[in-house]
């Protein structure tokens, strides 16, 4: 684990829901046990939470793409609140910080505070995206990784790695154990937002791709295991 100081971990607002739109009390909790697992292993943990669970505002063709993306970034301050009260009860010291001001219910993002919190071994949960709408939640965490100088973005996705082709379409798709930021580009593979691998390639900030139900999957990563993809 010492090759590993901080790290960003982008969790799916799908994984914190029972597979409907909906955000679920026994799926959060098993969230949270997973994020105390890492925090346990003294790394210092910052985590990106998405909001597809409550909200995908694409399926509305009709709505303008900056409210729905505003209200997209709203589901996430929802999201990272469930997991840090879920954290609280389970003994593990967190703060919420919001990309946009939203005061009565989380702080602001400002990098000395979050820089102090991780010193202090709290696990901060950013939410808001970016606050800006055309951005995904990739990209916000690829932009929190490299302003807080992450070494790794891990990210939980649905599958269970970077693959040639949609492995639930084709039974054949070549799964990658490693694999280059330029050929992801190049290949425009869809399981990670392109902004944030660019981003991640210009600050050289590797990305872990594992599957959300692999079992203790990041900290098994962390310790060098090979689990899913790793872009570099």
């Amino acid at each position: 684990m010492a090759k590993y100081n901080r790290i960003l971990l982008k969790i799916s607002g799908e994984a914190l829901s029972d597979g409907q739109m909906n955000i679920c009390g026994e799926s959060v909790t098993n969230v949270a046990r997973q994020i105390k697992q890492i925090a346990e292993t003294d790394v210092q943990l910052g985590v990106v939470v998405g909001g597809g669970n409550i909200w995908r505002g694409r399926t509305i063709e009709s709505m303008d793409r900056s409210t729905a993306d505003n209200i997209g970034m709203l589901a996430t301050v929802m999201n990272g609140l469930a997991l840090g009260e879920a954290l609280s009860s389970i003994g593990v010291d967190n703060r919420v910080v919001s990309s946009f001001a939203i005061d009565k219910v989380a702080e602001a993002y400002f990098l000395p505070n979050v820089n102090r919190y991780f010193a202090e071994k709290k696990v901060v949960i950013f939410v808001g995206g970016t606050g800006s709408p055309y951005f995904s939640t990739d990209s916000a965490a690829s932009l929190r990784a490299c302003e807080i100088h992450a070494d790794a973005l891990v990210c939980l996705k649905a599958v269970d790695g970077l693959y040639d082709s949609d492995p639930k379409v084709n039974p054949r798709a070549k799964k990658y154990e490693e694999i280059s930021y330029d050929k992801v580009i190049a290949d425009n593979l869809k399981a990670l937002d392109l902004t944030a691998i660019a981003m991640c390639r210009e600050f050289g900030i590797k990305i872990i791709v594992l599957g959300k139900d692999e079992p203790n999957g990041v900290v098994r990563a962390l310790k060098g295991e090979k689990l899913g993809t790793i872009v570099k």
